[in-house]
């Protein structure tokens, strides 16, 4: 099959570098002004293996079975201007962190091959063309028609090692990730801690806990089933030495998810009266890490 990757970071990158391990035709879609920099060849450090790859590179979405969207949020808009030609591409994998994108694409490129999906992983592009995958695990969660349209690029990407998960109930899916990425990021980003740390120091550690008990309401009301305490449970099982990325990006001056990821749950919780205390204070301090405005409060 032929995948093309918008958005050339750590997720782009890990997911490009084990679809072409796998004998895949692989595009990494660039910036103009990054394409003449950008190697030939991927190089991937990672649990699943340490192994340079080769790939194409081009400055649009060529024609492709997969889109795979793996830009941040905040560069959405602007990467979309690469995909000039939609009808070339026959489904669209959008690895994005939040729930509003979905909308977005669909409005734009149809329901019917936009495939609803997120990912766990920490990966984080050190150089062009160079990831580290980190965590000790990668886990894709996608509805079912991803199973159809994918094909046996999901048995390629388990075979590498990922783990592929299927849940049809989109506001369950998608609210998953959101529950715990937002008491992740936001803690971390806000601490400056590691999850071992955070976990460690009694203060971060109920704000956090607070966090995924708040948005979990929130996700509730929404349409979702999500169990708090299991959150809270899988939480407490994560490597001690996790770092968002949210983290980095404030650490390197980088305008942070902060909308993507916190938005939706302040959003929810006025149109439902939920009162979230602990995700407010989180948002207050990132935002005043991150010097960000306007304030999402």
């Amino acid at each position: 099959m032929k995948h093309a990757i918008l958005g050339a970071g750590g997720v782009g990158g890990l997911i490009g570098a084990c679809l072409a391990k796998s004998g895949a035709l692989v595009t990494m879609v660039l910036r103009p002004e990054s394409l003449a920099h950008y190697p030939a060849q991927l190089q991937l450090e990672s649990p699943f293996g340490n192994f340079s790859v080769p790939v194409a590179r081009a400055v649009e979405v060529p024609p492709a079975d997969v889109l795979w969207i793996a830009v941040k949020a905040t560069q959405l808009d602007a990467a979309l201007t690469s995909f000039t030609k939609p009808d070339s591409v026959t489904a669209i994998v959008p690895l994005l962190n939040g729930i509003d994108h979905l909308a977005l694409l669909r409005a734009r490129y149809g329901d019917a091959r936009v495939i609803a999906a997120t990912i766990a992983v920490e990966t984080e592009r050190v150089a062009p063309g160079h990831i580290i995958h980190r965590s000790p695990f990668a886990t894709l969660n996608m509805s079912s028609a991803g199973r159809t349209l994918l094909g046996s690029t999901l048995d390629d990407l388990q075979k590498m090692g990922f783990a592929c998960r299927f849940i049809d109930h989109e506001p369950t899916l998608m609210w998953s990730k959101l529950v715990f990425l937002a008491a992740f990021a936001l803690s971390t980003t806000a601490s400056g801690k590691t999850t071992g740390e955070i976990l460690a120091d009694p203060t971060w550690r109920q704000l956090g806990l607070s966090c995924i008990r708040e948005a979990s309401a929130v996700a509730n009301a929404e349409g979702a089933k999500i169990d708090a305490d299991a959150v809270i449970a899988a939480v407490l099982k994560m490597p001690g030495n996790m770092r968002s990325s949210m983290q980095k990006d404030v650490e390197q001056g980088k305008t942070p998810e902060l909308d993507a990821i916190a938005g939706p749950i302040l959003r929810g919780a006025a149109r439902h009266g939920i009162d979230v205390p602990a995700t407010k204070k989180l948002v207050v301090v990132v935002e005043q890490r991150a010097g960000y405005s306007p304030s999402l409060l």
